[in-house]
């Protein structure tokens, strides 16, 4: 099968290494706008061939794991570009915009809009990690559009990498995804920004940043270039999480404003159960 991943970072890059695992047979074709990073893919093994647009005709299987602003743009020319018998499908957080962007395309049958729920804050084809995916949720949205074995090509995959399956419409997955994936990218950009603004010695927050700064500022090192357009396709969702995020922390300050320490106190232990739903997440490890 000839694969062809357009955007060769942490995320094509895992489904790279994945793909070379449980499908040796087949022949990884790259394509990325840096050609740094596509000579690094090359040079990591990740790819097989350096390739671009004029090549897509050759291809079973297209995955495009791109900013989501340039998503929008570039899978129409994608579509475009693949024969009739290819599945495309992405990795963008955000779906509704570009699905909507697609409803009326000639080949909207071909193409699988799906959000793989894993990542690091690591980016470029030195980040990818083989297993990322195993036990991870994969979001399909509007699955009844495309073409049946297209679409059984994709899941197939899906399911030998170990990803669950979730099906949902491009607007429920952009309000859920707005809680549980953006707001907490957006709190550890804004702590690492706190942080930084009130510590002028770098060396100060170095010393004494412990475990628990770390792993809530983590997602801070997450590439800029990616998450400012997910901020900006789904702002209506992202602002509406936020008033409700705020409202809590201006409770949370009342609550210690008025020495009402019982009341922080239920706050917590209230909040603790959230253990429980999330436990069973896998953690990804380099």
């Amino acid at each position: 099968m000839n694969v062809f991943i357009i955007g060769i970072g942490l995320i094509g890059g895992s489904f790279a290494k994945d793909i070379k695992r449980i499908m040796p047979e087949s022949k990884i074709y790259g394509i990325d706008a840096n050609d740094a990073h596509l000579e690094e893919a090359f040079t990591l093994n990740l790819i097989d061939v350096k390739s671009n647009y004029e090549d897509l005709g050759l291809a079973d299987m297209v995955i495009v794991s791109i900013p989501v602003d340039v998503l929008v743009t570039e899978l129409p020319k994608i579509l475009d570009a693949v024969n009739d018998d290819c599945v495309v499908f992405d990795g963008g957080s955000t779906k509704q915009l570009i699905c909507k962007q697609l409803d009326n395309h000639p080949k909207r049958r071909n193409y699988l809009a799906a959000h793989p729920i894993a990542g690091t804050e690591f980016s470029g084809p030195s980040a990818a990690i083989e297993g990322l995916y195993e036990g991870k949720t994969n979001i399909i949205c509007e699955v009844e559009k495309t073409a049946f074995k297209l679409q059984e090509r994709a899941l197939e995959l899906f399911q030998k990498m170990g990803m669950r399956i979730r099906y949902m419409n491009p607007e429920a997955h952009d309000k859920h995804i707005a809680y549980v994936s953006h707001l907490s990218h957006i709190s550890s950009f804004m702590l690492g920004k706190t942080v930084i603004e009130k510590e002028k010695n770098e060396r100060d927050i170095f010393d004494m940043a412990g475990s628990g700064f770390e792993s809530t500022v983590r997602l801070a090192k997450s590439s800029p270039a990616m998450w400012a357009p997910i901020f900006e396709q789904n702002k209506k969702n992202v602002v509406e999480t936020l008033e409700e995020y705020i409202q809590n922390l201006e409770e949370f300050k009342q609550m210690l404003l008025e020495n009402d320490f019982e009341g922080i106190y239920n706050e917590m232990n209230n909040t603790n159960k959230i253990k429980e739903i999330l436990n069973g997440i896998p953690l990804n490890k380099k």
